[in-house]
C-alpha cells in the first residue's frame, strides 16, 4: 500500500515539474519572440510627402503710400464774406457742386456799376459815329476841315475801344458774382473748412477755403530696388524667368492692420532713371478703392506679382531647416535612407516654402518632427496627407479702373468688399538669413 502511494506521489511530482520546465520553455519563447518584434520596430518611422515642380510667379515686396487720384484746393476766386458753408466736413460731393456762398450784394453792385460804363461808353461811341456820317458830306463841300475829319474819326475809334473796354468789365463782373458760389471742381470727398462764416476772403489773393481728394481710384507708390530690377531683367533674358499673362503686373497692398486689401490693382507707371539716394527705382500702381478702405497718405506693404518661375517646387515651412552650410531639406529614398538635401529657399507663401534650386520634384520630403531625423538614417515611410492643390496660375483678368462720374459711383460691385478685406495675409518674403526653423 506504501508502495503504491509512494509511486504516485512520485509521478506527481515529475508531473509537475515537467509542466513548470514546459510553461517556462514557452514563456522564454513568447518573450524572444516580443524582444525580435520589438527590436524589428525599432526602426523610426517618417512623415514624408511627395514635392512636385510646378509654375509660380515671382513676389516683390516693398514699403508705399496711398496718394490720391486727385486732389484739389478750393480757393475763393472773388472777395467779400463767407455767409454760408453747404457741406459737412469728409462728405463726397459732385462735381460743380456748391461748397460755399460769399456775399453777393457787393458783387452784384459792380456787376451793375459795370454795365452803366457800358452803356456810357456805347452812347459815346454812337455819337462818334454820327459825328463821322455828318462830316462825310461837310467835307466833300469843304464845310469843314481836313484836320477836323481826322479828330471826329479819332473819337469814334476810341469810344469804340471804351465800349469793348467796358463789356469786359462786365464779363469780370458777371464771372465775380458767379464766383460767389463756390464749387467743388472735382468729384470727390471734401476735407476739413479752414474758414467759417464771417470770413473776409479773397482780398489780396485765392484764400484756401478747403480741399477736396478724388480716392476712387487711387494710387500707390513705392519703389523697388535697382538691384531686384537688373536680376529680373536677367534672368527674364537668359529664359529662367518667364513673363506673366497681364498686361501689366498685378500689385496687391497689405493695409496698416496687418489685413490684405481685397482688390488687386496694376502697375502704371516706372521710372526711367535710378534715385541715386536710395539705389531704387520709383514705381506707381493704381487701386481700385469704391468702398474708400484705402486713405491718402496711410502706410501700406506692396506686394507685385510680374514674372513666372516655372521651376519652383513648394515644401512646407516645417520642412526646411537652416544650417551653418545653408538652408536643408531631409528628403528619404527608395530605400528609406534619409539624406541632407540643400536649397535655396527665400519666399514664402501660406504655409509653404518655395524652393527654386535643389530639388526636381518627386522627392520624398519628411514633413514632421524633422528634426528628430538625420542624415544617413534609416526610417519608414509614411506618406502624409495630401495638401489641399495650390491655385493654378491663370491670366490676370483685366482690372476695371474708371473715373467715377458721381459721388459713390464705381465700375466694381461692393457689396462683399468689407468681408473680403477682413481676409488676413497669407503671403510673406522671408530673409535667405532667418534662423533656423524645425519643428
Amino acid at each position: 500500500m506504501s508502495s503504491k502511494i509512494d509511486y504516485r506521489t512520485r509521478f506527481g511530482m515529475l508531473t509537475g515539474v515537467s509542466v513548470s520546465l514546459l510553461a517556462g520553455v514557452v514563456f522564454l519563447a513568447a518573450c524572444s519572440d516580443r524582444g525580435e518584434g520589438e527590436k524589428a520596430d525599432a526602426t523610426p518611422e517618417a512623415v514624408v510627402r511627395t514635392v512636385e515642380r510646378r509654375a509660380e510667379p515671382l513676389t516683390t515686396h516693398q514699403p508705399g503710400r496711398l496718394e490720391a487720384y486727385r486732389n484739389a484746393d478750393v480757393r475763393a476766386r472773388a472777395s467779400g464774406v463767407v455767409i454760408e458753408r453747404r457741406y459737412q466736413e469728409g462728405q463726397t460731393v459732385a462735381r460743380g457742386e456748391v461748397l460755399f456762398r460769399i456775399d453777393p450784394k457787393p458783387l452784384s453792385a459792380a456787376l451793375d456799376a459795370a454795365r452803366g460804363a457800358l452803356a456810357k461808353a456805347q452812347a459815346e461811341h454812337d455819337s462818334a459815329r454820327d459825328k463821322i456820317e455828318r462830316y462825310r458830306g461837310l467835307l466833300a463841300d469843304r464845310a469843314i476841315s481836313a484836320r477836323e475829319d481826322a479828330e471826329s474819326r479819332a473819337a469814334e475809334a476810341r469810344t469804340r475801344a471804351e465800349v469793348l473796354a467796358a463789356r469786359a468789365e462786365v464779363r469780370r463782373a458777371e464771372l465775380n458774382l458767379g464766383y460767389a458760389s463756390v464749387v467743388s471742381p472735382i468729384a470727390g470727398r471734401v476735407r476739413r473748412a479752414e474758414v467759417t462764416e464771417g470770413a473776409l476772403v479773397g482780398l489780396d489773393s485765392p484764400t484756401l477755403l478747403t480741399r477736396v481728394e478724388q480716392i476712387d481710384p487711387i494710387y500707390v507708390n513705392f519703389s523697388q530696388p535697382a538691384a531686384e530690377v537688373y536680376a529680373m531683367t536677367r534672368d527674364l533674358r537668359a529664359g529662367k524667368l518667364e513673363r506673366g499673362s497681364a498686361a501689366a503686373p498685378q500689385v496687391h497692398v497689405t493695409l496698416p492692420d496687418g489685413r490684405e486689401y481685397a482688390l488687386p490693382g496694376k502697375l502704371l507707371f516706372t521710372d526711367l532713371a535710378v534715385d541715386p539716394g536710395t539705389d531704387t527705382i520709383a514705381m506707381r500702381a493704381l487701386l481700385p478703392n469704391p468702398d474708400g478702405v484705402l486713405l491718402p497718405g496711410a502706410f501700406v506693404q506692396v506686394r507685385m506679382q510680374g514674372a513666372v518661375n516655372p521651376n519652383v517646387v513648394r515644401v512646407p515651412r516645417e520642412s526646411l531647416v537652416r544650417t551653418a552650410e545653408g538652408a536643408i531639406v531631409r528628403v528619404v529614398d527608395a530605400q528609406g535612407k534619409v539624406h541632407d538635401t540643400k536649397v535655396h529657399a527665400e519666399t514664402i507663401v501660406g504655409h509653404d516654402w518655395l524652393v527654386t534650386d535643389g530639388l526636381k520634384g518627386g522627392e520624398k520630403v519628411i514633413v514632421q518632427n524633422v528634426a528628430h531625423f538625420s542624415d544617413g538614417m534609416q526610417v519608414k515611410i509614411k506618406a502624409a496627407a495630401a495638401p489641399p492643390p495650390p491655385p493654378p496660375i491663370k491670366p490676370a483678368a483685366p482690372t476695371t479702373l474708371t473715373t467715377p462720374v458721381a459721388p459713390g459711383a464705381s465700375a466694381v460691385k461692393a457689396e462683399t468688399h468689407a468681408e473680403a478685406n477682413a481676409r488676413p495675409v497669407e503671403l510673406a518674403r522671408a530673409s535667405p538669413a532667418s534662423k533656423a526653423e524645425t519643428q
